[in-house]
């Protein structure tokens, strides 16, 4: 193996660079991953777009992608050296592991947390990544490096499904058929939703969606989407309407879930809230959700492979970061190694 490796830097908004520099020196906890696939996020164009995300601002070199898969290529002194040669999904994250919220299972809301590509910390747009081992998870064969990759986007929906308490019978209302949507369908379905219904204003992602986990899908411009009474809406849009008409959708006591990135500041419907007692939360990311989340891919509940509509190489990152742009796209994929 060489002393140095490819990565693609966003040197500062809208300018990408690749560069040789030195492959990650390991800690004794820490496996190095030769990176297989990396799934490019909304946030990974945010910051090539715009060069910041609300308080994380770009003010120096920075290796975008979170979203990845590989194979362990060397390990630190404290890890069992049979895991060199494995096939991994990565959770992208080391929290702390000694605060309050860490202590509660909640790592996910750790204060001193480090997430991948999220300055100042680099990402996996790169040859190669150091995690710790315990957030490095085995594969089994029939799940494709792709489909490993995403299991990051997979496990927000997992995280929002049992936030929602989404069981055996519920039924579920999902605003945007992006991404994020489509999954959080296939997801819903997977816990037991009896009923699945997707809302968004473009007719090819209604149907692939429809194709994909929903059961029906609505155009919210013309179709009646708060009388539906459901027992869980999931926000994938973003959307401060799909928002507002959302929760206004959901019956007594139910859940609505904020996981799309939107404005700041909203309009919601606090009659409707307090009177029906509708509990109203954000997801931050997730905690705990890989194994379930490789389960579900390999037993063939979710589909992640179908979502993967382009793949580029580390030279082409810009073009992988524009693909959203391109007629039909929804998961660009790149492959560090190609």
């Amino acid at each position: 193996m060489t002393a140095t490796m490819k990565a693609s830097y966003l040197m500062k908004q809208g300018e990408l660079s690749v560069r040789e520099v030195a492959i990650p020196t390991l800690a004794e906890d820490e496996v190095l991953v030769r990176v297989a696939a990396v799934g490019v996020c909304g946030s990974d164009v945010h910051y090539y777009q715009h060069g910041k995300i609300g308080p994380y601002v770009v003010n120096h070199p920075l290796i975008l992608g979170h979203e990845l898969s590989g194979t362990i290529e060397a390990v630190g002194s404290a890890v069992d050296p049979s895991r060199v040669g494995k096939r991994v999904a990565v959770e992208p994250q080391r929290p702390c592991r000694v605060c309050s919220e860490c202590k509660a299972g909640r790592y996910n809301l750790c204060p001193d947390i480090e997430f991948y590509a999220t300055p100042p910390i680099d990402g996996a747009f790169a040859e190669f990544v150091k995690i710790q081992s315990d957030f490095a998870f085995d594969l089994p064969d029939n799940v494709s490096f792709e489909a490993a990759a995403l299991i990051e986007p997979l496990s927000v929906c997992i995280w929002a499904a049992q936030r929602a308490e989404i069981r055996e019978g519920s039924r579920v209302l999902i605003a945007g058929a992006g991404p994020i949507g489509v999954i959080m369908a296939q997801v819903a379905s997977a816990f037991g939703a009896s009923e699945v219904i997707i809302t968004d204003i473009t007719e090819d992602r209604r149907k692939f969606a429809l194709e994909h986990g929903a059961t029906k899908a609505l155009d919210p411009r013309t179709d009646d989407v708060e009388s539906l009474g459901v027992d869980a809406f999931v926000d994938a849009s973003g959307v401060a309407q799909a928002v507002y008409s959302g929760i206004k959708a959901v019956g007594p006591a139910g859940h609505a879930l904020l996981v799309g990135l939107g404005t700041e500041d909203m309009s919601l419907p606090v009659s409707h809230i307090q009177n029906n007692e509708i509990w109203v939360t954000g997801v931050f990311r997730y905690a705990n959700t890989w194994p379930t989340g490789i389960e579900l891919v390999a037993s063939g509940k979710v589909n992640l492979d179908v979502l993967v509509t382009h793949t580029f190489g580390l030279d082409d990152v810009e073009s992988a970061l524009n693909a959203g742009k391109l007629p039909g796209s929804m998961k660009a994929i790149v492959h560090p190694g190609r």
